[in-house]
């Protein structure tokens, strides 16, 4: 089987491309705008590997990349740019496609393709990664333990040393500005992005991370599938002046259109890669899940700490292997939660040496 991988080595698409080597016989196709670092790449891996250039502003040259595919993984960012001109040219191309999509702006458009993705007999999946991705399964598994859904609390914490790549900035950038949309009484409505701050705690070694509303797609899908009368996500940076600077650039108005974020993330990826981001380099998800069984409140809770670049990189990559065998085979435009069973997927993730710990109270 050949799966491409567009933006494949980037800071996150270089684990989907590795995984795919690791854990399955796919020929694997390096799709990116860097090609003597994606032929490079390709030789580290074997001859199983081999780089090829695109230009993901080019529709027509995505789609003649994806031709034949029998999958395709979507990691190039910032999504809330790119993110419906991958699906596009996949639904375009014929070949089952799943992305890291971790923007909440593209949610409806995505969503709009369904019929199309119909219409052309392929899957999509959009947003199986880290958040969205291992959190969306953490509600759908937290859910089904319960009789009645209160709410569901989506927490992430990341390690601003944990991260490399250009398009994690711009996508912090997009998620902290503004309002975003969150999911409360039933309702989708929108909140002051930074808003209703709080710590929350999450394993070792990442510990207490002060969190905030800030946009990410599960508050849009995960209402969808399951019936909770609250979703929400809060997520932050450590060391936590991060979370400061962001807010003050955001203040300025440098964040306002793609191309300010663009030229402030460039900015900010410079001094980082000068003096550092500090702190601890994981990354990590919590979902609280709270309702009722037999009459009485409970909760369960999930968490996982690893490396943010495994922890996008790999939930892709076993997705795209299950759509390349055709695992996953209804035509249609799906969050994670609308087609994915937490118990197997999570069973893969533990191969990997990626943990899911539960608790309940």
């Amino acid at each position: 089987m050949r799966i491409v991988v567009l933006g494949g080595c980037g800071d996150m698409g270089s684990y989907v491309v590795r995984d795919l080597i690791a854990f399955s016989d796919a020929e694997v196709v390096i799709a990116d705008y860097r090609l003597e670092r994606a032929q490079q790449m390709a030789a580290e891996l074997g001859d199983r590997a081999r780089g090829v250039f695109v230009d993901a502003e080019d529709a027509d040259m995505l789609v003649r990349a994806l031709e034949g595919a029998d999958a395709a993984v979507g990691c190039i960012g910032p999504f809330y740019h790119f993110a419906p001109k991958l699906a596009r040219a996949a639904i375009r191309a014929r070949v089952p496609y799943v992305d890291i999509c971790d923007d909440w702006g593209p949610m409806d458009e995505l969503r709009s393709m369904d019929s199309q993705a119909k219409e052309a007999g392929v899957t999509v999946i959009n947003g199986l990664g880290w958040t969205p991705g291992i959190t969306n399964l953490m509600a759908k598994k937290g859910a089904a333990q319960l009789d009645e859904v209160d709410e569901i609390r989506i927490y992430w914490g990341g390690g601003a040393a944990d991260s490399e790549g250009l398009a994690v900035v711009m996508h912090v950038f997009y998620a902290i500005t503004g309002e975003v949309p969150t999911f409360r009484d039933g309702q989708r409505v929108m909140v002051p992005a930074g808003s209703e701050k709080e710590w929350v705690d999450f394993p070792a070694p990442l510990g207490r991370v002060e969190v905030f509303h800030c946009g990410h797609p599960e508050p849009l899908t995960i209402p969808r599938t399951i019936p909770a009368r609250t979703v929400f996500l809060k997520g932050g940076l450590t060391p936590r002046w991060n979370n400061s600077l962001g807010a003050f650039l955001v203040r300025l108005g440098l964040s306002r259109s793609h191309r300010s974020i663009v030229r402030t993330s460039r900015i900010i990826h410079r001094l980082e890669g000068l003096i550092g981001a500090g702190g601890v380099p994981f990354s990590g998800a919590r979902v609280d899940v709270v309702g009722r069984k037999g009459g009485e409140t409970r909760t369960v809770r999930y968490a996982t700490v690893d490396k943010m670049g495994r922890l996008t990189g790999i939930p892709a990559a076993i997705g795209a292997v299950m759509l390349a065998r055709r695992e996953l085979n209804t035509p249609g435009v799906f969050a994670p939660e609308e087609l994915l069973e937490p118990d197997p997927f999570f069973a893969q993730l533990e191969k990997r040496e990626i943990r899911i710990h539960e608790w309940h109270e």
